[in-house]
């Protein structure tokens, strides 16, 4: 467990990895959204709070709810991806608290505290999205992440009469690589780093 990785396998999660807008026509098949998710969750949260859900949208029907939510520069691309992830959280997370961090009453920690359950929710949810891509990176899939979106939309169109609210979308596939534009700069270690 703590060998360092091999170039190619950082290389596929990392350095080689892109944000993709354009997918081949290659279905992703009920059995790696289950290796997906079987992934995903070893990432570690707050407590093994785990408040994320996933809705993975794959039929015409799923696409057509979540067509009007997306923003103009968003739509085409994400209705036609073979598969789109609505990564959101359950703002009742903490019931699953006494099954998932069972040594304390952490349910306690949170009922009735909204500001925590949203902090929780925000920060551990988007972990767990980041946990997907790199999850899903692993399995040879690519990777569309994106915030051009209406939440209140789509949690009207998923959501409605349940705990559940949007955080962000990811489009997943088998990437067109030669679509791609030329990659952005990254920050350097100097500007974004300190060594304390």
């Amino acid at each position: 467990m703590s060998q360092t990785l091999s170039a190619a396998a950082l290389d596929q999660l990392f350095r080689e990895a892109r944000t993709f807008s354009h997918f081949d026509d290659r279905a992703v098949d009920d059995a790696t959204i289950h290796a997906l998710y079987d992934l995903l969750k070893f990432g570690p949260t707050s407590a093994n709070s785990s408040p994320a859900r996933f809705v993975f949208v794959r039929s015409p029907e799923a696409k057509a709810k979540l067509a009007p939510a997306l923003s103009e520069g968003n739509r085409d691309k994400t209705l036609a991806a073979p598969l789109t992830v609505i990564v959101a959280h359950d703002l009742t997370f903490y019931d699953e608290l006494p099954t998932l961090f069972p040594h304390t009453d952490a349910r306690s920690w949170f009922t009735g505290n909204d500001a925590a359950i949203q902090t929780t929710c925000l920060r551990n949810g988007s972990l767990q999205g980041a946990y997907l891509m790199l999850a899903a990176r692993s399995l040879g899939l690519d990777c569309g992440p994106m915030s051009g979106f209406d939440n209140a939309t789509v949690d009207a169109a998923f959501f409605e009469g349940t705990s559940w609210r949007s955080n962000f979308l990811i489009n997943l596939g088998y990437g067109l690589r030669e679509k791609l534009h030329p990659r952005n700069p990254r920050l350097p270690f100097e500007t974004a780093c300190l060594i304390a």
